[in-house]
């Protein structure tokens, strides 16, 4: 009788164990050859696959020499099956792998080149402009001699308190007695 309760009990484990999803992500880009950052973690060069666990918005970078660096926030939405509560029977109780794949695909533009003399020209007109006095000026600043108003209800701590001098009996002394 025992023998048949932990082959039941067994039998239900192996059962329970069998759920699967597998998610994965194939980022490709025309041109191929980009080094993929998936948030902010190189992944590899393109065309790659990663998986992943989380659904919601990754933050995909692409970088190649010679096309501008393209930055996509790609939301990825999770599928009905994944959505809590039916996720536990879909990670859990589905006796078979069920496979999620996605794919983002992005489009890289070439790199624009500016000419050597337009570049040169427009850091020429940045100097000139400095020099004759377009830049930003910084408010004047006057140093006040006036203690700061103290905020209602606030007491300064009796050791930084400033006291009328005799107002305590004691006329205050020098620090280094006069020489004779």
């Amino acid at each position: 009788m025992k023998y048949r309760i932990a082959l039941l009990v067994l039998l239900c484990v192996c059962q329970l164990s069998t759920g699967c999803v597998r998610r994965r992500m194939t980022v490709q880009t025309s041109p191929p050859g980009a080094t993929v950052y998936v948030d902010d973690q190189e992944i590899g060069t393109t065309p790659v696959s990663t998986s992943f666990i989380y659904y919601g918005t990754r933050k995909i970078q692409v970088v190649k020499d010679g096309y501008e660096t393209e930055t996509v926030l790609h939301r990825m939405k999770a599928p009905w099956y994944q959505i809590p509560p039916l996720d536990f029977v879909s990670e859990n109780l589905v006796p078979r792998e069920i496979r999620d794949d996605r794919i983002v695909q992005i489009e890289m533009q070439p790199q624009q080149v500016i000419p050597t003399n337009e570049l040169l020209d427009r850091a020429q007109q940045l100097r000139t402009s400095t020099v004759e006095g377009y830049s930003i000026p910084t408010p004047p600043t006057v140093p006040s001699s006036a203690p700061l108003p103290q905020p209602a209800g606030t007491a300064m701590p009796p050791a930084f308190q400033p006291e009328a001098p005799g107002a305590t009996g004691v006329t205050p002394q020098p620090f280094f007695p006069p020489s004779n």
